[in-house]
């Protein structure tokens, strides 16, 4: 994996920087050095998902004051609560009484990235926030990882935790993770929130290569590629998942960076002590990122049935509003909710985006949602 590869195809980098995972972490003086060479090579893309993992942090008193006083989840090194799914252990949080809302977080994040959501939503929802497998609090589990185990993991949480007709909500990689749930256990989705959805438009004029490979390309050239990946991925996943370099490449997503503190780097880096975090990070690197191009947002959109809210940073350097209009035209029963933020409106704006979802869910009516559109 060259960390000088601007040489990819025009229709490659589509896939890469429109991908179901999200793009975290690039540092940010090396991403304004390539962008104009390069709108994304391999090896910022490999930083953008460094979240997957990082180290813990000793000695943290996590005392950084709340956002302009605002309620915050307690961070809680040991997690809330845990469910078994298919063997892996997975983590959630649960607090309040009303319709369920589920809530579920962006690439190499977790359930405390939605610290000020939790408490305030909870005032008249009963909700839920989980960590999708491989990340935050839940497993580092060694599988082959796609984006529908996630869309299973959620489906079956709604089956066998919320046991009743939900709203679910998604950053990013969750974002994508949340519609493809919500198309595939439609009786049990009543509405579905979007906030700078990870996932891409096919196209349809676009072949994949798909010739067979040669006995030198099965038999030599894949596994030395394969050995260079790990040589390549293993130094950034080290050189990238410091506090430092984390907490520097938030502040270049976040456009009010007053919201990055020792809360929120620690809940990123605590989880990467797990010693399969960087096998996961690897696969996740080569495995799942780099093969994306069947999972498409049209495919998703064409299924859905229930009402849809998009809330956009407009200023996010990864995913720009032009992606929410283009899933308003192709959607119609879509509200869409334009901030001016960055990638993670939810932790950036909290205040803005509970107003505009609690308004949102005031209007939904769960019995007619359910209907065919």
């Amino acid at each position: 994996m060259s960390s000088s590869s601007c040489s990819l195809s025009p229709s490659l980098r589509s896939r890469l920087f429109n991908s179901s995972a999200t793009r975290f972490l690039v540092p940010s003086a090396r991403q304004n050095q390539y962008r104009s060479r390069c709108e994304m090579n391999r090896r910022s893309f490999a930083f953008r998902g460094i979240l997957a993992s990082g180290v813990s942090v000793t000695g943290s008193s996590l005392a950084t004051e709340p956002t302009q006083g605002m309620e915050r989840l307690p961070f809680k090194p040991e997690g809330y609560n845990f469910w078994t799914w298919r063997g892996h252990k997975i983590h959630y949080v649960v607090q309040g009484e009303g319709l369920p809302i589920v809530l579920i977080h962006g690439f190499g994040a977790s359930a405390y990235h939605w610290r000020y959501n939790i408490p305030e939503l909870a005032k008249k929802y009963k909700v839920y926030a989980v960590d999708l497998l491989g990340f935050g609090w839940s497993e580092k589990a060694l599988i082959e990882y796609d984006a529908m185990v996630w869309r299973d993991q959620v489906v079956d949480f709604l089956k066998e935790i919320v046991k009743e007709p939900a709203v679910i909500v998604g950053n990013s990689l969750g974002g994508f993770t949340a519609l493809v749930a919500a198309v595939g256990f439609p009786d049990q989705v009543v509405g579905l929130a979007l906030l700078n959805s990870a996932g891409q438009f096919g196209n349809p004029n676009e072949k994949m290569d798909e010739s067979d490979e040669s006995i030198l390309q099965k038999f030599v050239l894949k596994p030395l590629k394969e050995v260079f990946q790990r040589v390549v991925l293993g130094f950034l996943f080290w050189q990238a998942k410091q506090p430092a370099r984390i907490e520097s490449v938030l502040k270049s997503v976040y456009i009010n960076t007053s919201n990055v503190d020792d809360y929120l780097v620690e809940s990123i880096t605590m989880p990467a002590a797990d010693p399969n975090a960087g096998e996961v990070y690897y696969r996740l690197m080569t495995r799942f990122m780099l093969n994306q191009s069947k999972y498409t947002l049209n495919s998703a959109l064409s299924e859905l049935r229930c009402p849809l809210l998009l809330l956009w940073g407009d200023l996010d350097p990864w995913v720009g509003p032009a992606k929410a209009n283009r899933i308003k035209e192709f959607y119609p029963n879509t509200t869409l909710v334009n901030l001016k933020a960055g990638h993670c409106p939810h932790d950036e704006v909290p205040e803005l985006v509970n107003k505009s979802l609690m308004d949102w869910l005031s209007s939904l009516k769960p019995e007619a949602s359910l209907q065919t559109l």
